[in-house]
């Protein structure tokens, strides 16, 4: 691992200074306090230690219990969620940092026991994903979803808005609409998902319009300078398919850049898997989004900073290295090795493989 000069540059984005490039991916780690999916005050600390990071993204939090798909995942629509939020961001802020929150719905990729009176989850069309959710300490299967009446859609924009609308009240900076990996927003999108024949199915335009309209609304609620979306165009993650994906995210990222959304987040490849799974030019939604550029995905120090360099992207968001190492900033400063993750402690449990990583400072100090 070499010095880095342009990771560490500070950058403008929207009202905000970042110190540096480096971006905390949005990382689901399954250790909300039920029944109310509030954050733990693990993660006040967890945040708080990572607040060095040019910008910090939360865990994917649900905008309603709908939009719950895996056990003890946060929530961002009740007054004690955005109590607990709150102790998050003021840690964030003390320590210096900026953080925005990412909102999500996950669709069809739920389960009956997590749904409101245990009913189906809802998605664009009644298709049962192949795949499986983590529910009351173990795997499951998916449910079988309910495709959603055109009538309930203004239901999920709103549900979008007051999300929105609570972060704002928690203290976040901004917020991130979830549009990736296959959940609700890229549901949508997909014809492999959406096979809907009203104004939400169809062509091109149609299949966006429920990401759009999303993005619109929460661009008015938080201001398009504090609202970014993380898009994956040929993700497979949760059985997600398109057949032109190209000319899909094309279209959406034209219509994302006129909203003046202050960045897009790409994750670049198979989620967390390889980066070359699929052709797909990236370039081309680097040229039209005209406001800052989130490159993701399999992101080391060099590659990061050839992209940098290369002017591919503006920040770059890391993932597993920020899991494992909460001063990952100051390590690339000092050139430092960085701790190695342990996956089993990803998702649920306690403080181990969450808080308990340690310092470069905590582990010089041990010596």
């Amino acid at each position: 691992m070499s010095q880095s000069t342009k990771l560490l540059e500070p950058y403008k984005l929207g009202p905000l200074t970042l110190p540096n490039r480096l971006v905390m991916a949005p990382l689901t780690r399954n250790r909300a306090v039920p029944p109310g999916m509030v954050p733990s005050p693990l993660a006040v600390d967890y945040y708080g230690q990572r607040a060095s990071a040019g910008l910090l993204i939360t865990e994917a939090s649900q905008v309603s219990q709908q939009g719950q798909g895996y056990q003890d995942t946060p929530g961002i629509y009740s007054k004690e969620q955005v109590e607990g939020w709150r102790k998050v961001t003021d840690r964030v802020h003390e320590r210096g940092g900026r953080i925005f929150i990412q909102l999500w719905h996950v669709g069809r990729i739920s389960h009956t026991s997590l749904q409101p009176n245990g009913g189906a989850p809802v998605a664009p069309s009644a298709i049962r994903a192949k795949g499986k959710t983590f529910v009351n300490g173990t795997f499951a299967d998916v449910s079988e979803p309910r495709a959603l009446e055109l009538s309930e859609i203004p239901g999920i924009i709103e549900d979008f808005k007051r999300g929105t609308a609570n972060a704002l009240a928690a203290g976040f900076d901004g917020v991130e609409i979830h549009g990736a990996n296959g959940y609700l927003l890229d549901q949508f999108a997909r014809d492999g998902t959406n096979k809907r024949t009203d104004a939400y199915g169809g062509g091109i335009e149609n299949r966006a319009k429920l990401m759009l309209d999303v993005s619109k609304a929460v661009a008015i609620e938080a201001g398009a300078d504090r609202t970014g979306i993380r898009i994956s165009p040929v993700t497979p993650a949760n059985d997600i398919t398109d057949s032109n994906p190209q000319a899909l995210f094309d279209y959406t990222v034209d219509q994302l850049s006129a909203l003046k959304l202050t960045y897009l987040h790409v994750v670049e490849g198979a989620t967390g898997g390889p980066r070359d799974i699929a052709p797909f030019d990236y370039a081309s939604l680097r040229k039209r989004f005209k406001q800052a550029y989130v490159a993701n995905n399999g992101y080391d120090f060099a590659l990061a900073e050839k992209v940098l360099e290369a002017g591919a992207a503006d920040l770059i968001a890391f993932g597993k290295p920020f899991i494992s190492n909460p001063d990952l900033v100051e390590r690339l400063k000092a050139g430092a090795p960085l701790n190695e993750w342990d996956k089993a402690t990803f998702y649920g449990g306690g403080a181990k493989g969450y808080t308990d990583y340690p310092t470069l400072k905590a582990a010089e100090a041990a010596e």
